[in-house]
């Protein structure tokens, strides 16, 4: 891993809505010599981007599996987050015998394009101006996000991807990554995703961008030159997200009606119910380490993600000749992505006649059960692995 990170430097980045500064990790410029055409038709060129691995790389480069987070997580997929201190969001599935063994695999998470650790985004500098790109960033597809990242593997002599997996958005660039690179990508495992954005995550993503635009404290977008920060609005659209990471059964069983640190109800607007001291912690702590543009950004390209459209909405075709063995995983009480989502993905895979196979745990942890501590899950995951690494002769 060293001799793969020689080209690389280590950054701080100014952060959060008191503008401290943290370190970032590893940093690398890709897209130097050719530019990156986005889908909107814009250019970037020489573009920065953020990522941790761990493991070792083995000598003919056969053990990568590439990590893709979801629209609030970041390259910190394991071990001491620099903004949170707390572990990373798949800490207990990276490591040393865990599903994904790092005596094993060498394992590689990147910040995507428009985040806000490190990659290029909303927060960037303008050399232009001195000041932050805020709105003139431009608008960035999941597309976008995985051409950077192929870039990004490619400047790093990484051919060859053993497992691409994530959930969420991170599924959605694990299909994205199927349906682009066929002939680099040996096995996919989409968890808790859809090929398209619905409606419904459409609406949702609306309602929480107008809450940062409606803060006054936005700015129009140029709250980092004021030194100003919208709180308020970043953290009711990260309470109305929440929502949709849960399940009914899961928020019930947590908190049902229990009122918080009171006997009785104050009949006023504080937090009387312990689910509404919950959400407002979830939007507090979450301002303090995510930007409000990104979450602009970010939303709206998950919004656009609509994988079969480039056929005329035929998924199917996206998929014919792929010779990826993929492992497709939904949760019975995600309603954000439920498993029907993930079944057409099936049938669209079935009717080309790829490798699939399909699972759906049960569970009422909803949307966000594959961050939390699952076993069938995991045992999952670890046993695709261990097969797609027998297969390609990975030693143990």
């Amino acid at each position: 891993m060293t001799s793969l990170l020689k080209n690389t430097t280590t950054a701080s980045l100014v952060f959060g809505s008191d503008y401290h500064t943290v370190e970032v990790g590893h940093i690398l410029n890709v897209c130097a010599d050719e530019p990156l055409v986005l889908e909107c038709g814009k250019q970037l060129a020489d573009i920065p981007v953020a990522f941790q691995c761990w493991g070792e790389l083995n000598a003919d480069k056969s053990n990568v599996i590439l990590i893709c987070h979801a629209l609030t997580g970041d390259q910190y997929a394991a071990g001491r987050h620099p903004v949170t201190g707390k572990v990373g969001w798949w800490n207990d599935m990276i490591g040393p015998g865990k599903p994904l063994d790092t005596d094993r695999f060498f394992v590689i998470c990147i910040n995507v394009l428009g985040s806000c650790m490190g990659t290029y985004g909303p927060k960037s500098i303008n050399p232009e101006t001195g000041e932050p790109l805020g709105l003139e960033f431009p608008v960035i597809t999941v597309g976008d996000m995985v051409e950077l990242q192929a870039r990004l593997l490619d400047q790093l002599g990484i051919n060859e991807i053993l497992c691409v997996t994530g959930g969420s958005m991170g599924g959605m660039q694990v299909l994205e990554w199927a349906a682009r690179y066929p002939e680099r990508v040996l096995s996919a495992i989409p968890i808790a995703t859809a090929a398209r954005h619905s409606a419904q995550n459409i609406a949702f993503h609306e309602i929480g961008r107008q809450a940062i635009m409606a803060d006054p404290e936005w700015c129009e977008g140029k709250y980092m030159q004021q030194k100003r920060y919208p709180q308020k609005g970043l953290s009711v659209a990260r309470m109305t997200a929440h929502i949709t990471y849960l399940s009914e059964d899961a928020l019930q069983r947590k908190f049902g009606r229990e009122l918080q640190n009171k006997e009785k109800i104050t009949f006023g607007f504080d937090a009387d119910f312990q689910v509404e001291s919950y959400l407002r912690y979830q939007g507090m702590t979450f301002v303090e380490r995510f930007d409000a543009n990104s979450y602009l950004y970010i939303t709206r390209a998950m919004d656009y993600f609509d994988l079969g459209e480039r056929h005329n909405g035929n998924l199917a075709e996206v998929f014919r000749g792929t010779k990826t063995r993929f492992c497709i995983i939904t949760f019975s009480s995600d309603w954000c992505f439920p498993p029907a989502e993930s079944k057409r993905v099936v049938r669209a895979l079935n009717a080309v006649a790829a490798d699939v196979s399909y699972a759906e745990v049960e569970t009422d942890k909803g949307h966000d059960a594959f961050l939390l501590d699952e076993p069938e899950f995991k045992d999952m995951v670890s046993g695709f692995l261990g097969g797609m690494a027998t297969y390609r002769g990975v030693a143990a």
